[in-house]
């Protein structure tokens, strides 16, 4: 069975409890703690989903925020049901519907 993962950035979400609203706000904070980003950077941070960020960059924010890395980065974890084609395995009909009306080629016959 597969299993398909996501996670969801509530930066944001956590900034705004805890009354820091805007990106430049926390450039000074994250400079306090030896992380030095440029307000575009913070910017991209806050209005965005990282894809990278490293653990000390994580460590400042949950600091910061008051927070752990699971509230900051909440995860989802569900099961996939592998899907099968229409007509796979022994006993399956093919398509039925749409998919199996297919156009006839046309014949053309001369005048007799």
């Amino acid at each position: 069975m597969k299993r398909t993962v996501g996670y969801t950035w509530g930066l944001r979400e956590l900034m705004a409890a805890r009354g820091i609203y805007t990106a430049t706000e926390l450039v000074p904070l994250l400079r306090d703690r030896g992380i030095t980003l440029s307000a575009s950077q913070v910017h991209r941070l806050v209005s965005g989903t990282p894809e990278r960020l490293s653990l000390q960059l994580l460590a400042a924010l949950c600091d910061i925020l008051a927070c752990t890395p699971a509230e900051l980065i909440p995860t989802t974890a569900e099961n996939t049901a592998a899907l099968r084609a229409a007509g796979d395995g022994p006993g399956r009909p093919g398509p039925a519907g749409p998919e199996r009306l297919r156009p006839r080629p046309a014949r053309i016959l001369p005048d007799a």
